[in-house]
């Protein structure tokens, strides 16, 4: 066989295995609502010549021949033309290994360090580390700079290749090279993984008070279940409840089905959660439904830079219909409502199908949703949480730990708990 015909031999197999993996994709997408219509021959871009040419080019003559690897070279295309998109931290591709590592987080659970993180200007940073975690057990700090990962550079790599990076089996260990705010001299920390699980719905009383400090710290699987178990047991256990002071900061989304249920607990039925338009401009619009637990509290909501996602439509919804004034910084501004495509191979696209709209119909991407009470505060601030409050035995001891944001939050649901 020449080697003009093994190349063409070479290329139709591989146009074959890619209608196969868009057909399911297709598949995929019908059952969820959405169907990837595989384009036809004739409909495909001409410039689409150029990546056959250059595949050929590398097989042909690129001279470390170990390092050709048709999945890798495949993965890296596709994570390259969707990078295009501009849909940043958001629209993304996983491999079958890393879409199961992001399908367990949202499940409740995952095995690693336990730390919120995220892509900056700066750097990899740490939002804040689980407590109890063996992330805070090491010492690592919110606001840290993760530079290497066991001693390799980190730099310029997508930040699901990272958090694949850090994340493994329970039991091992992994060397991060970090940065601590405000330090000069990066320092390396061994940190031994171990099996996480995350309760996305904390709660504890604000001490010397009848407020309730409320934090929903991912829209999960179950949190919305979560929710209901809370506000139940917060009416079980405090007969005077006089108002939530709802934390939704460095939350970074998650279920949209979670965030409907949990405005529902707080809109009255008939609301506008949001509205979502699609790539046809159809609109579609989601309401609160149901005998909702918490409708009649007065309400103040924390929100900051890190609040995303489905922690913005929350934000949003509670802000547009008047329910809860907004204290903190302005949202992150992640604006699309991601569609799960499962793969041929188990890879999964995740893609951002619609624009959510809050209920004012304000498109929240690259916007975000803003506070009525503006509050900047230094990422790396000790940020209070039900476990630090129920640690404190005075509400002048839970002020002097310096979250200002935590401290204005209070302040103004004081002032709606007067109305």
């Amino acid at each position: 066989m020449s080697k003009k015909s093994n190349f063409q031999l070479k290329r139709a197999l591989i146009v074959l295995l890619l209608l196969v993996a868009l057909l399911t994709a297709f598949l995929a997408g019908a059952v969820t609502g959405f169907a990837a219509r595989p384009a036809l021959a004739a409909e495909r871009p001409t410039q689409f010549e150029v990546f056959w040419e250059v595949w050929d080019l590398v097989e042909r003559y690129f001279v470390d021949r170990d390092k050709i690897d048709p999945q890798q070279m495949t993965y890296g295309a596709i994570q390259g033309m969707l990078a295009t998109l501009g849909d940043q931290n958001h629209t993304a591709f996983f491999s079958p290994q890393e879409a199961q590592q992001q399908q367990s987080a949202l499940d409740g659970s995952f095995e690693g360090i336990g730390a919120y993180v995220e892509s900056t200007e700066a750097g990899f940073r740490i939002i804040a580390p689980i407590h109890g975690s063996p992330a805070e057990e090491a010492g690592i700090l919110a606001g840290d700079i993760i530079l290497r990962v066991d001693g390799e550079d980190i730099t310029g790599l997508p930040e699901w290749e990272v958090i694949s990076r850090i994340r493994g089996p329970a039991g091992t260990t992994v060397i991060l090279t970090v940065l601590h705010p405000n330090a000069e001299e990066p320092v390396d920390i061994a940190i031994v993984r171990r099996k996480i699980d995350i309760a996305s719905v904390t709660w504890a009383r604000i001490p010397n008070t009848n407020f309730i400090y409320l934090q929903i710290s991912q829209f999960a699987a179950d949190t919305g279940d979560e929710l209901r178990a809370a506000l139940e047991a917060i009416q079980a256990e405090h007969s005077t409840v006089e108002g939530i002071l709802l934390d939704l900061r460095n939350n970074p989304g998650g279920y949209l089905q979670e965030a409907l249920r949990v405005n529902s607990q707080f809109l009255e039925a008939g609301k506008v959660i949001l509205h979502e338009r699609d790539a046809s401009q159809q609109l579609r619009t989601y309401r609160s439904v149901g005998r909702g637990l918490a409708r009649e509290y007065p309400l103040v909501v924390l929100i900051n830079e890190g609040t995303a996602s489905a922690g913005e439509i929350t934000a949003g919804a509670l802000k547009e219909n008047e329910r809860a004034r907004l204290v903190g910084q302005t949202t992150l501004g992640t604006g699309t409502v991601l569609q799960p495509f499962t793969l041929s191979d188990g890879s999964v696209l995740r893609l951002g199908v619609t624009h959510w709209l809050t209920p004012d119909r304000n498109l929240i991407k690259g916007q975000g949703v803003t506070p009525h009470v503006v509050v900047k505060q230094d990422p790396a601030t000790p940020m209070v949480d039900a476990l630090r409050l129920q640690e404190a035995d005075t509400i002048t001891e839970v002020l002097a730990q310096g979250d200002k944001q935590f401290n204005m939050g209070l302040l103004q649901l004081r002032f709606q708990a007067k109305r």
